[in-house]
């Protein structure tokens, strides 16, 4: 069973991508609404919150977890990975972590994430990178650094968007959402000094149910960054080559749990999942 982790439920935008991508794997999702949101946490609380889920996947049957999660991923996952995981004793046993921002990088700059030094022909590109997050994401700095390890003339653009992803986890009306989509452009715009980007990143899992008012807003020549697709891309590669994460897990199940309340839960999850299962609770 594939596990995926999200603080709340934007991350069943990524689960919708593997789901179609792999409808025969098992998974399993885990929302922390006992917790929610972990954006105006500071950084140890998401590392230790962070941490617990993943334990919580792993000794619920999970060798691979999916960080589904922008936030979880900027601020937790490379210290789960390189420091906590091989003390845990976990990766003896031949579990491991994933994260969303990767296969994200891979995707803006054409290069694999393990490639760290610039490349040709992308060490020269010039283009304009857009990046469109939520404050604690667009704060941590991960897209543009590790953009640059790989495409160092590229400019990196950010622009928080404050309230974008509650008002869509609130089922907010499309006005509302195509104001503060407007409003973001605008600031992104501003930050430029007018240059469009030729690339816009939807960092956060919640921003693909508005992807259609980014593509209104922007110019029709930037292109759009889908991260679902590009998590779905990575891992159908991953699996490819680690195929013992795999094993086993052909059932087709699909489990959803929440730390918060079920049923209060399965009704928001509709905003991202029309045809969403009911979740249980951890």
């Amino acid at each position: 069973m594939i596990g995926v982790f999200d603080s709340g439920l934007g991350g069943l935008t990524v689960l919708r991508a593997l789901r179609a991508r792999f409808p025969a794997l098992d998974f399993l999702y885990l929302a922390d609404h006992a917790h929610v949101p972990y954006g105006n946490r500071p950084a140890e609380e998401v590392v230790a919150l962070t941490q617990a889920s993943i334990e919580a996947l792993f000794g619920s049957g999970c060798k691979l977890v999916l960080l589904g999660c922008n936030t979880a991923t900027a601020v937790a996952a490379r210290v789960l990975q390189q420091e906590w995981l091989p003390q845990s004793g976990w990766r003896a046993k031949g579990h491991n972590i994933l994260g969303i921002v990767a296969p994200t990088v891979e995707a803006a700059t054409q290069t694999p994430y393990a490639v760290t030094t610039p490349q040709y022909p992308q060490k020269n590109n010039t283009d304009l990178i857009a990046v469109f997050a939520t404050t604690r994401t667009v704060s941590s700095g991960v897209f543009p650094e590790e953009i640059r390890k790989r495409c160092p003339k590229v400019a990196v653009v950010q622009q928080a968007c404050p309230g974008l992803a509650g008002a869509i986890e609130d089922a907010a009306s499309e006005a509302v959402l195509e104001q503060l989509v407007i409003e973001a452009v605008a600031g992104l715009m501003a930050g430029t000094g007018g240059r469009p980007p030729h690339r816009a990143i939807l960092g956060c899992t919640h921003f693909p149910i508005v992807e259609h008012l980014f593509r209104k807003h922007l110019p029709p020549f930037t292109r759009l960054l889908s991260q679902p697709e590009a998590v779905a891309d990575s891992l159908e590669d991953y699996l490819g080559r680690h195929p013992r994460y795999v094993a086993g897990c052909d059932g087709g199940r699909l489990v959803l749990r929440t730390t918060g309340d079920a049923a209060g839960t399965t009704r928001l999850a509709k905003v991202f999942w029309p045809d969403v299962p009911a979740f249980g609770v951890v």
